[in-house]
């Protein structure tokens, strides 16, 4: 006869309870990523419940996408790039750094005009031709996909000459940032992503670049050849196409 069937029932299920934990944990894995600056919010979010989903763990890295090209050539142990562009990561491709056929655009970009006093940005870009400002930030052209698209709509609207000597240049689109946040310069060329919170703008003022004054700000991933047999690698491409990522890209202002 079990005299004792409740503790006994109890004691069962704590050791199945425990031996699913040990095997998720020894199934997780550290993937290490290369994020480009503009993600930064982003993809902070996404890391945190793909690690909540899954038991794997990402390792972040922010900076330039043309510095991340540079050291992924030079062997950097990356696995995952999260590019600010979709040439960089075709031609780490056609280099055999990325594995073919892994790539997709996992979001499109907005380029916004900002400046971090209310009301100083008008809501046309005027401020570029009327502005008494004497420093106008913008990221490294050569190194940031934003920079080249603030470089493309200042041609287009036909104010580059006029503003060149006035440009604060940050080696990435967070240190571009930084320069119009601190007021080292009264305005700049920035990601829409790092001044959108909860669907509205932050703080300050801005103007949303028209698409039409720079060409499209497709932002690619793709899987680095040290990452070709990860697991945890191929779970976060997998999980940055899923529903609770693109929740969290959609809501910093980017489109797909």
């Amino acid at each position: 006869m079990l005299r004792h069937p409740v503790p006994v029932l109890r004691n069962l299920v704590g050791s199945v309870g425990f031996a699913l934990a040990s095997v998720h944990a020894a199934q997780a894995d550290t993937v290490a990523v290369a994020v480009a600056a503009n993600f930064t919010a982003p993809m902070q979010k996404i890391a945190s419940a793909f690690e909540a989903e899954t038991g794997h763990k990402a390792e972040l890295s922010f900076g330039a996408t043309g510095k991340f090209y540079a050291q992924i050539t030079n062997g950097a142990p990356f696995q995952i790039l999260l590019s600010a562009d979709d040439t960089t990561p075709a031609k780490l491709e056609r280099e055999g750094k990325a594995v073919a056929n892994s790539r997709f655009t996992y979001a499109i970009g907005t380029l916004v005009l900002w400046s971090a006093q209310p009301g100083y940005v008008d809501g046309q870009g005027a401020v570029l031709k009327t502005g008494d400002f004497k420093h106008l930030a913008i990221a490294n052209p050569k190194l940031a996909p934003y920079g080249l698209a603030a470089m493309q709509a200042m041609d287009k609207l036909g104010v580059t000459a006029q503003l060149q000597p006035r440009f604060v240049q940050g080696e990435n689109i967070a240190q571009t940032h930084q320069f119009v946040a601190t007021g080292n310069a009264q305005l700049g060329f920035v990601a829409l992503s790092q001044v959108m919170a909860d669907g509205k703008l932050a703080s300050g003022s801005a103007w949303q670049v028209p698409a039409n004054l720079h060409e499209p700000i497709r932002q690619d991933a793709a899987l680095l050849m040290p990452g070709k047999d990860s697991t945890a690698a191929k779970a976060l491409l997998g999980f940055l196409r899923g529903d609770k990522a693109r929740a969290i890209i959609t809501s910093y202002g980017y489109g797909f």
